[in-house]
């Protein structure tokens, strides 16, 4: 009733409670809590008005709204017989006894049976018990039916209430897609009671579905017609129920709703939609990673499966973002032992501890220790004997390796060799190196080292005389990393702005982290000794782009709400990265979409073990010029781009 008056805005106005329960404010009233009390008799004194208002029309039907006198005696003299027998009706029908709420077919039909009983015993009174001479006989019909329209009625009315939620506050979304998913959705919101929605319209690109209706709920238009309809409709959410639509269709809808400040949702995946499992609370916020623009690569998992299943792995960095992911996807595929090495207990603690949660205590092994530590690894290898290595060790940060060069090197470069050096030594099966397109042409420390790292991986490669197989897998910037910009971004937008952006121009690829360890693990199942492997990334993204979308997805317009502020290329920035270097091409591998990497360029083995060598001295670590210098004539493609007011290498420290 409320509704219909239009007094809902007027009840929300009363209270500013955020209700997650239903009609939470009007319950806690002490009106609320005496209907509650005294639910039954305010039930049954509501049906026996309802018997004779019913009764009343029925006499006012038949005699077309003009009651005779002695039909209106008549109506006094068998009102009160008439009530006790649909009152004993309904008790033996149990017709006060159920909860509204919940009202069903099965409450309407034991409502007419309730009712066409007492009508049935009504009529055999008033015909051989009263003897009533000349009494309506259509009264019986006519009260029936009145009776029986009030009772379902009036139940009806609290159970469509409390549905319509009345009461609570709700969220006004739009739903774009009237497909299946849509569909399924929308009676989600209209059927349960503590849904927080209440759809306004859909979308859909479907003309012959403009103007049509599903669950009531209207087709407003076509995706070109979205600024019309949320100027009109004011959505307070857009939902995108489009499950499986390709990532070129999001980010043409985040484009149009770039204007308005709405929040946008989308759905599960779309096997949840097709087996029924949806749910409005499995509603989610649009993420970056469905933008993505290029669709994640399907691989097959049974060879990287024969990799693992019952093999002894260790992963270096086990606490990163790469190697985190690295030992939940390994675990999964039924390894002997996963040994965990990570230098950063916190981080170790965190992985191992999310690992044995998931039941895994007694396949994983921490050890706490530093890729550089030479007896420490050693120590490891002796103790857990790995056959596979992950070496996701590495200082990954551009600006502070610029100004730690040493560092860089100690860890990216000296660590790697370390390592598989051990890996030779022990006889470990395959070793796997983590790479970055930024070792691609290098401009950074960070860059240049991991280049470096590639080379001497190569170079074990060539010079292994043992069963190990060495080989690279080089990707883009991981979405989520820890240190990456997509969570520095969403940090600044919950500051209110400004999100700082390097340059306009600047462009980078972009994998997802789980996609980033499959390719990883199908690498290492190709096992080609000394290959370096890429993944077919598609085009590069815009980091402004990167920036407007996620200020769009967290319900701001860019540069009205939160602004944008270029701040310049940082120390060793490039404005885009490069999967393929000089002196380098890609060719297809045995797996689609993974190419392998040939270099036309090989470096003298001899070469570079003098100028590691002559690294391995402390004081060259601590002279950053020197190093920088070093790194050069490792990596000719490695080219500053700004130039460092630092002093001349000394001569003792040069190479020929």
């Amino acid at each position: 009733l409320l509704q219909l008056l239009g007094l809902r805005s007027v009840i929300l106005k009363v209270t500013d409670r955020d209700n997650h329960d239903e009609v939470a404010f009007l319950e806690s009233s002490v009106v609320f809590q005496l209907i509650i009390k005294y639910r039954r008799p305010i039930i049954i004194t509501l049906d026996l008005a309802l018997i004779v208002l019913a009764y009343y029309l029925a006499f006012w039907l038949r005699f077309d709204g003009h009651i005779p006198a002695d039909s209106r005696d008549l109506f006094f003299k068998t009102l009160p017989g008439l009530l006790v027998i649909r009152g004993i009706a309904f008790m033996i029908f149990r017709l006060n006894e159920g909860l509204w709420r919940y009202i069903s077919i099965w409450d309407l039909k034991k409502i007419t049976g309730g009712v066409l009983a007492g009508t049935t015993v009504f009529y055999g009174v008033v015909e051989w018990g009263f003897g009533i001479a000349g009494y309506p006989r259509s009264i019986f019909i006519i009260d029936s039916i009145l009776l029986v329209g009030f009772l379902c009625g009036i139940r009806l009315a609290v159970r469509i209430f409390r549905e319509r939620k009345v009461l609570r506050k709700t969220k006004r979304v739009l739903i774009i897609g009237a497909g299946d998913a849509g569909e399924n959705i929308v009676r989600e919101m209209q059927s349960h009671s503590t849904s927080s929605y209440t759809p306004v319209g859909f979308v859909d690109d479907d003309v012959s579905k403009v103007s049509k209706r599903i669950h009531g709920v209207k087709v407003l238009g076509t995706r070109q017609d979205l600024s019309r309809i949320l100027h009109t409709h004011k959505p307070e959410e857009v939902l995108v129920a489009l499950p499986g639509t390709n990532s070129a269709v999001l980010r043409d809808i985040t484009a149009l709703l770039a204007p308005f400040n709405v929040r946008i949702k989308t759905l599960p995946n779309l096997g949840d939609i097709l087996e029924g499992k949806v749910t409005i609370n499995q509603i989610r916020d649009l993420a970056i990673e469905d933008l993505l623009q290029r669709p994640p690569v399907g691989l097959d998992p049974q060879p990287v499966r024969n990799l693992i299943d019952g093999k002894r792995v260790l992963v270096t960095g086990a606490g990163g973002s790469i190697g985190s992911e690295l030992c939940r996807q390994i675990i999964a595929l039924a390894p002997k032992a996963l040994i965990l090495y990570e230098r950063h207990e916190n981080s170790l603690y965190a992985i191992a501890g999310e690992l044995t949660d998931q039941g895994h205590a007694g396949v994983i092994h921490e050890v706490l220790g530093d890729i550089t530590d030479v007896p420490r690894l050693h120590e490891t290898f002796k103790t857990y004997h790995p056959e596979i290595i992950f070496h996701a060790a590495a200082h990954k940060h551009v600006p502070l390796m610029e100004l730690n060069p040493g560092e860089a090197f100690k860890n990216n470069v000296l660590g790697t060799r370390i390592v598989a050096e051990a890996a030779a030594h022990f006889g470990v099966e395959h070793f796997v190196l983590i790479s970055t397109d930024k070792a691609v042409n290098p401009s950074s420390v960070m860059g240049a080292t991991k280049r470096v790292a590639e080379l001497v991986v190569q170079a074990m490669a060539s010079q292994n005389q043992s069963q190990t197989r060495f080989l690279t897998v080089r990707f883009g910037n991981v979405l989520g990393s820890n240190g990456s910009v997509v969570p520095r971004f969403q940090k600044q937008i919950k500051a209110g702005g400004p999100v700082t952006v390097t340059h306009p121009e600047v462009r980078r690829f972009f994998m997802l982290i789980p996609e980033a360890v499959i390719l990883v693990l199908q690498a290492a199942a190709l096992g080609e000794q000394g290959a370096i492997y890429v993944l077919e990334m598609g085009g590069q993204i815009k980091l402004v782009d990167l920036a407007r979308n996620l200020i769009r997805l967290s319900g701001h317009v860019p540069e009205k709400n939160i602004s944008i502020q270029f701040i310049g290329l940082r120390p060793g920035e490039k404005l885009e990265e490069e999967l393929v270097g000089e002196g380098e091409r890609a060719v297809p591998s045995s797996i689609d979409k993974i190419l392998r990497i040939q270099s036309r360029q090989s470096l003298d083995p001899a070469f570079l073990t003098n100028i590691l060598s002559k690294l391995e001295d402390v004081q060259i670590l601590g002279h950053s010029p020197s190093v920088i210098e070093l790194l050069q004539q490792l990596v000719p493609t490695f080219h500053r781009p700004e130039v460092l007011e630092l002093a001349t290498m000394s001569q003792e420290y040069q190479v020929h």
